[in-house]
């Protein structure tokens, strides 16, 4: 199963530009494009989104975003999944692990969780 992925505004958009250039098959959206939530929308409401569409939200807001991932469920919802992106990792160390949890995830492998990269290995 591929996954399709939804950066939070607040990564660095090279992201989706390093990705797309080696993994064209990837879908990376950006908060603020055409179609998904406009900048300044409210975590709640991107956690909706991601949960309507089958996004994994991809982010770097380890400190709210486990509270805003609490309610939600509590709500009775549901969602594909958050991974928080790792800042002692290089660009290019976040984008390979991006690209092997695409191609080698179980379809609902990461519902309703927040994981840290890395994912599959140990800084």
């Amino acid at each position: 199963m591929t996954l399709k992925y939804l950066l939070d505004e607040n990564v660095n958009p090279t992201y989706k530009i390093q990705l797309t250039r080696n993994s064209p098959d990837l879908v990376m959206w950006i908060v603020g494009e055409p179609n998904t939530p406009a900048r300044g929308t409210l975590d709640p409401q991107i956690l909706k989104w991601c949960d309507e569409y089958g996004f994994v939200l991809v982010t770097n807001n380890h400190k709210s975003m486990p509270t805003h991932l609490a309610d939600y469920i509590t709500e009775g919802n549901h969602i594909p999944g958050i991974f928080i992106l790792n800042t002692k990792l290089s660009m290019g160390e976040n984008i390979d692990e991006l690209v092997f949890l695409a191609e080698a995830s179980f379809e609902n492998e990461y519902q309703d969780q927040i994981i840290y990269l890395p994912h599959s290995y140990s800084v």
